[in-house]
């Protein structure tokens, strides 16, 4: 891990920067509907996060088994600080018999979403065998990685796919008007494979009733930064492309989490 010294205010700016070049994820964090409130010490160092660093977003204050240090989810950074707040500290925490990363493991156990809450209806649905299995991708049309994507997609089978439109204007001009089409073409899920088999775009003018604002609203309330975001059925969010193998491990992980949340609830 990283450690920094903070004194003062200003370098808030250059925390976030660092934080995300060291973690080389994109920020995906959701608050908790119904967050539990802090007391005792992990609620002093809260309030003197929020003293120090005026406008963060502090959402998860826990104690941490290692070192003595708190995990705080801090504006979609998990960063590790002491009990007087005097240092901050970013980077990842391995488990040295198992390899396994820590902070990556505990991020994306505070940034699950509930999968059954999201607006399924707003998304180009297809089914591939029996469907029984669940992934949701926010994806743009014009993003490279998701045509990558798409393609290590055909290698899954037995899982429904909802992909929600998600064009991020800033990088791709054109990319909304690309989506508006596939979305008024007859067939939306024949037509989003369509266009990443060949180019091809639906021949309508795209003035249907569409959900691209909406899912961008979705998109910016659970902080999607990067296509494509990919969402298990546990709720634990990803960003990028990954290979074939690694999805079906995921898909395999967020259906047993699921499962697991779902008994727990009873």
């Amino acid at each position: 891990m990283i450690a920094l010294f903070l004194p003062t205010v200003r370098r808030y700016a250059s925390l976030l920067a660092l934080a995300g070049a060291v973690l080389a994820t994109a920020a995906l964090a959701q608050t908790p509907a119904s967050p539990k409130p802090l007391t005792g010490e992990a609620a002093s160092v809260k309030k003197q996060l929020e003293q120090k660093f005026p406008g963060a977003g502090v959402t998860s204050v826990t104690k941490s088994p290692y070192f003595g240090l708190y995990e705080v989810m801090f504006d979609d950074q998990l960063i590790y600080t002491d009990a007087r707040v005097s240092y901050i500290m970013v980077g990842n925490v391995y488990d040295a018999a198992t390899k396994k990363n820590l902070t990556e493991a505990k991020k994306r156990e505070l940034s699950r979403v509930a999968f059954d809450s999201l607006p399924l209806h707003l998304a180009v649905k297809k089914v591939k065998g029996n469907g029984q299995r669940k992934l949701a991708v926010f994806s743009d049309p014009d993003c490279p990685y998701c045509a990558r994507l798409e393609k290590e997609l055909k290698n899954i089978d037995d899982v429904t796919i909802y992909t929600f439109l998600y064009p991020i204007d800033s990088l791709h001009p054109d990319a909304a008007r690309k989506s508006r089409l596939i979305w008024c073409a007859p067939d939306k899920t024949k037509a989003w494979d369509a266009f990443f088999e060949s180019g091809a775009l639906p021949k309508n003018n795209g003035e249907c009733d569409n959900p691209i604002e909406a899912t961008n609203a979705l998109g910016q309330k659970m902080r999607v930064s990067a296509t494509p975001t990919l969402v298990f059925a546990d709720g634990s969010i990803v960003a990028g492309a990954m290979p074939a193998q690694r999805i079906e491990a995921e898909i395999k992980q967020g259906e047993a989490e699921a499962a697991g949340l779902g008994a727990a609830k009873k």
